[in-house]
């Protein structure tokens, strides 16, 4: 069985909320531990990188499972084993704009965020998390300006 399979497994378990929960403990600990050491790469044999992040080794794929997303170079998870050699670079844009898209308000409010982006940088990555999230119409109204940059109104326009 690969090694994803079981935390996928775990998941879909009877008793998966209670699992997600304490998981949910576990990987701010991670994140805090990052974000303070300002550690954007993780290299070691997974098994080695799990027992140092004080994790199963199927926890920690889980981990790397949503984190995926936030890596200059994703990993292929179903190629997974516990002797895995492993090489993570974060991208901490990346990783905080993902956090706001998940809603994962406990990650991306951690204070530990201070010691690797700004609160500027911070604040521009949340204005264009909002600006790719926000809804546009594409209807031409009849009295806006013609799509055909006649100038016209379009209802004086194409909209005859």
């Amino acid at each position: 069985m690969k090694i994803i399979d079981v935390w996928n497994e775990k998941l879909e378990s009877a008793q998966a909320q209670d699992f997600y929960n304490q998981y949910l403990e576990e990987e701010m600990g991670v994140y805090k531990r990052l974000l303070a050491d300002k550690k954007d790469k993780i290299v070691g044999k997974l098994s080695e990188v799990a027992q140092n992040f004080d994790m199963e080794s199927w926890v920690f794929a889980g981990f790397i499972d949503g984190i995926n997303t936030s890596l200059k170079k994703a990993v292929d998870l179903e190629k997974l084993t516990e002797d895995s050699d492993i090489d993570l670079k974060i991208d901490f844009d990346k990783l905080y704009y993902n956090m706001l898209k998940a809603k994962a308000t406990w990650l991306s409010g951690l204070e530990e965020w201070d010691n690797v982006l700004s609160v500027d940088q911070r604040k521009e990555i949340k204005k264009q998390f909002t600006t790719d999230h926000t809804a546009v119409r594409d209807k031409v109204g009849r009295n806006d300006p013609c799509p055909c940059g006649s100038g016209k109104k379009y209802k004086k326009c194409c909209g005859k």
